[in-house]
């Protein structure tokens, strides 16, 4: 497969911006950081074991393991959200599962809430491997 001619275009583009003749990319960092809602960010850093059970139970009961996973952050668990209180984020949770819960009707929450369950695996998966809680 040849290269075509808007790759060339490109390539040469790329030639006359950079005096040094090196590519765009060397030499450059670029962070990406995900910008968190407060309900996704009152996600608690759970254990995995506990994070596998409530990704279970939101998989067959929409909404439970988001119930479950609340009660966790008055345990001590950690969340994105350092600066609010603990009770608030328990009842971020509480909200979140109740969404979940209310619109699984419409299938809306059932999906809703398998993702909850992933992102609650993934967090704990995190935390396991001792990578930072900010990403």
């Amino acid at each position: 497969m040849e290269p075509s001619h808007k790759d060339a275009e490109t390539a040469a583009a790329v030639a006359a911006a950079d005096p040094r003749g090196a590519s765009s990319s060397s030499g450059v960092v670029v962070q990406v950081r995900e910008k968190k809602g407060p309900l996704r960010a009152a996600i608690p850093y759970m254990p995995f074991p506990v994070a596998v059970i409530c990704l279970f139970l939101n998989t067959f009961v929409p909404g439970l393991g988001t119930f479950v996973s609340a009660f966790t952050v008055l345990c001590g668990a950690r969340t994105d959200l350092p600066d609010r209180h603990v009770c608030c984020v328990f009842w971020l949770n509480i909200a979140a599962a109740l969404i979940q819960i209310l619109t699984a009707i419409v299938m809306v929450g059932w999906i809703m809430s398998i993702f909850w369950g992933m992102d609650m695996v993934i967090l704990a998966s995190y935390k396991e491997q001792g990578i930072p809680q900010q990403l």
